[in-house]
């Protein structure tokens, strides 16, 4: 049932948790629930003039390098520069996305977001979003790039707060302003997630077209935990679709304005 980010009220929080989970049931991996997510928010958050009100909605999950898949550590590696990454070092992978233009329905089109290494908590410091992120979310920076038995401790089945840009416009924690924000019209940005029993962190991020009231941006820590329970069953070795079943591409999109930049950042 199709519900608005301007007026996302409890029977709107409600159903979409329980619509979410079900748009995960099949997946056979987290990479193709993790798609279908991106795609239910993508189409069901629409106005009054039935447009999807996000111009983008990402999933991200960190994961170690080592077992990342080859051109993801590609990507990783040439975004180290001369420094040489290690197999425990943790990335922020995008695991799906769905979005205005088509190069923002295939995560493999990414230009800047297939696998961001973590090398340190300084490092991460220097992102502004991707720590924002993690500070909002309530968690420590520390824990989220080296996850340790008692970091972790007492802090995976917290209920997090929201990542929360009212006025995306000017905004220090949301980079690409040329290049994204103003010409996609992005007013208001929500990221919502938590940690995974294995210390990994997961994020759904909806960019919105439409100024998200506070109240309503609240209400998806609690989608967050709906979302934890549907992708926590994937263990390790069903993270990533098989190539022949990956679900990459966002069928049927509403939306046939011209394509752009995708936003670099």
């Amino acid at each position: 049932m199709p519900f608005s980010l301007q007026t996302f009220d409890l029977g709107d929080m409600l159903r979409c948790g329980l619509q979410a989970r079900r748009a995960c049931e099949g997946a056979g991996s987290m990479e193709e629930a993790a798609q279908a997510l991106v795609r239910y928010f993508r189409e069901e958050a629409v106005g009054a003039d039935g447009q999807p009100e996000c111009a983008l909605v990402r999933f991200y999950k960190t994961h170690p390098y080592g077992i990342l898949e080859p051109e993801q550590q590609a990507f990783a590696q040439r975004a180290m520069g001369e420094r040489q990454p290690w197999d425990e070092m943790k990335c922020l992978v995008l695991l799906a996305t769905a979005g205005d233009q088509p190069q923002w329905n295939a995560r493999r089109s990414s230009s800047g977001h297939q696998a961001i290494p973590l090398p340190s908590a300084q490092i991460v410091e220097q992102a502004p979003m991707i720590a924002e992120l993690i500070r909002q979310m309530g968690l420590d920076i520390e824990s989220v790039v080296s996850p340790r038995p008692e970091l972790l401790r007492g802090v995976e089945g917290k209920t997090y707060n929201v990542f929360y840009v009212p006025e995306a416009l000017g905004s220090p924690y949301i980079p690409a302003q040329d290049d994204f924000v103003r010409p996609h019209r992005i007013r208001s940005v929500v990221g919502f997630g938590g940690l995974l029993s294995g210390g990994e962190l997961f994020a759904v991020i909806l960019f919105s077209r439409v100024e998200v009231p506070q109240e309503s941006a609240a209400r998806f820590r609690n989608i967050a935990l709906d979302l934890k329970l549907a992708v926590s069953a994937f263990g390790p070795d069903h993270v990533f679709a098989p190539p022949s079943l990956a679900t990459d591409a966002l069928r049927g999109s509403t939306d046939s304005r011209p394509a752009a930049a995708p936003p670099s950042a």
